[in-house]
């Protein structure tokens, strides 16, 4: 199936979306908004005026599906340029004008399935639809695309249920409608007991397998081309080109590879500490890369050797009719199946068969052999050879799939039992983690008390250190006062020294005045001192010779012959004066 078709089955539910009516015709405004929005999402420059040249105002009334194909062809899809834009767009855009209008599932039920994947299964019934409008598909192709389905979530499809659905009136006279097939997948008929998340990722799988061309997608090893270092990339491996990823989730696009006629793979010796290496080599450079084991590295350089024409051969076993071989795999039912049934139907059931028959009249017949029908028996016996190698190639296919399936379901199972041991270990860890929170908040309540009393002990100490300080400050305002009364006391008795020396300085010339006036003086009272002295020893001499002293005789007294002497009364000026110096 070319581009075209592919975007016209899109753009056909878009316009289908836009006639509310049912009539088979849209408003010429809605027709502009929506050859807008495509002309965006196909990256192709807008043509305003042939627009508004198509879409006049003055024509009349809405417009058909034929009507509107003449401008889609010339200025639309005639313009297209495949890989300048991005399909998965121009679907989202319809899918949006579409849902809106006729996919309505219930919210309430547990069993619907997300909005992504209604998306997914919408370009899936697409690309696998006839091309004929109304889009439907047969019963064949809805068994082959649940099947891929189941298959991907490695189950078994419900053939009760799905021929339940198929034997429905609606469906055998006009085929199934994607809005049935999405009503049938909401169901959970066919889904009943599965995790959405495993929907979901088998949806994506069979989506990138069929829509998206996605040969073969891993992780791999790489070699840098300039650092020479080692990095590990999310490769995408589609019929005509490598592309490889910083991540799963194909975000940051590190590069692409384009495959042709002159590439080849190789596989390498193990070196750098790596191993399971291969190479793939161009006209232009040499990738070197490194699987995780042999098998991979198998798979890998199987489906890149392949290049373009397997990858062509692979999408048109998807796409068509897959031959009856074993490198065809399970595909929908096509040509090649229906010529192996066919064979199958025309086989003998038994002796009494054809078969026998002709050999019956060749007995009859003496041994006479009729050359055109052992021609045919030849051709059919080939062709049963061809069905039974088609039928024994496709168990063997389903068989191994059935293997690697079951040894997925054992992965997971030992994964489940994985995640179970590290969620009881995380519930061990997060006990133990609640008993050290425990355990550290009463160390942290106690080492509160003991910050409390060491802050007691500090506000006690500040308020010591501040009443030590403010003593100190009284004792050195004391002493300071004490100095400054010292000082004072000192200041006033050099004042003191200095003017009794200014006295003694003025009173100097006075003594010597003195002096020199008092001498007289002093030399009349030692003159009267001695005439005293002379007067009481005349007095004694006298009392002797007077009265004479008889034995028994009390010795008169002395003073009482001189009581009336008196020494005279010092009363001179000058006495006065050396006194009060």
């Amino acid at each position: 199936m070319d581009l075209r078709s592919e975007l016209l089955k899109s753009i056909w539910y878009g316009f289908t979306a836009l006639d509310l009516e049912r009539s088979g015709k849209v408003s010429k405004s809605q027709l502009k908004v929506l050859s807008h929005n495509l002309c965006t999402v196909l990256c192709i420059p807008h043509d305003p005026v042939a627009l508004e040249e198509h879409f006049r105002d003055d024509d009349d009334g809405p417009v058909s599906s034929q009507g509107y194909m003449p401008y889609l062809n010339k200025y639309i899809l005639d313009k297209v340029v495949e890989g300048s834009f991005i399909k998965e767009n121009v679907d989202e855009l319809c899918w949006t004008l579409t849902a809106k209008k006729n996919y309505r599932p219930d919210k309430n039920s547990c069993s619907v399935v997300p909005e992504r994947d209604a998306f997914r299964l919408w370009c899936l019934f697409n690309f696998l639809s006839e091309d004929k409008y109304p889009l439907v598909m047969v019963p064949d192709e809805v068994e082959y695309l649940l099947k891929k389905i189941c298959m991907a979530m490695s189950v078994e499809l419900n053939c009760v249920e799905l021929e339940d659905f198929l034997s429905q009136d609606t469906v055998q006279q006009g085929g199934i409608t994607v809005w049935g097939f999405l009503d049938l997948m909401n169901s959970g008929k066919i889904t009943r007991g599965i995790d959405k998340d495993i929907i979901s990722m088998a949806v994506e799988e069979v989506y990138r397998e069929i829509v998206g061309d996605v040969l073969k997608e891993g992780y791999l090893w790489k070699k840098g081309q300039l650092r020479r270092n080692w990095k590990e990339r999310w490769f995408t491996l589609r019929p005509s080109y490598l592309s490889y990823y910083t991540g799963e989730d194909r975000k940051d696009c590190q590069g692409s590879i384009v495959l042709d006629e002159n590439c080849c793979v190789e596989v390498l010796p193990d070196r750098d500490g790596k191993r399971c290496m291969f190479c793939l080599k161009t006209l232009s450079k040499t990738y070197e890369m490194s699987a995780s084991d042999t098998k991979q590295r198998q798979e890998w350089t199987t489906a890149e050797a392949a290049g373009p024409a397997g990858g062509a051969g692979a999408q048109a076993g998807r796409a068509g009719a897959p031959e009856g071989g074993p490198e065809a795999g399970p595909g929908p039912p096509g040509a090649g199946r229906a010529e192996a049934a066919a064979a199958v139907r025309a086989a003998p059931a038994g002796p009494g068969g054809p078969a026998a028959g002709g050999r019956g009249g060749e007995e009859r017949g003496g041994g006479k052999t009729c050359i055109p029908e052992r021609e045919d028996r030849l051709h059919l016996r080939s062709l049963l050879w061809q069905a039974r190698v088609s039928m024994q190639a496709e168990m063997a296919l389903k068989e191994e799939e059935a293997q690697r399936q079951k040894k997925r379901i054992q992965e997971l199972e030992e994964m489940q039992k994985r995640l179970e041991e590290a969620l009881q270990q995380e519930i061990k860890a997060r006990l133990d983690e609640e008993a050290f929170r425990l355990a550290q908040a009463g160390l942290l309540a106690e080492e509160e008390e003991k910050m409390k009393a060491l802050m007691s002990l500090q506000e006690e100490q500040e308020e010591y250190i501040l009443k030590t300080q403010r003593e100190k400050q009284e004792l050195k305002q004391e002493m300071e006062a004490k100095s400054r009364a010292l000082e004072e006391a000192q200041r006033q008795l050099e004042e003191v020294r200095a003017n009794r020396h200014r006295v003694d300085q003025d009173v100097v010339p006075f003594r010597s005045r003195f002096s020199s006036a008092l001498w007289p003086r002093q030399a009349a009272q030692r003159k009267l001192r001695q005439a005293s002295t002379n007067v009481k020893h005349w007095n004694v001499q006298m009392n002797r010779l007077m009265r004479p002293i008889g034995p028994g005789e009390k010795r008169p007294s002395l003073g009482s012959s001189f009581s009336t002497f008196q020494v005279p009364s010092q009363r001179d000026p000058g006495l006065r004066l050396i006194r009060r110096a």
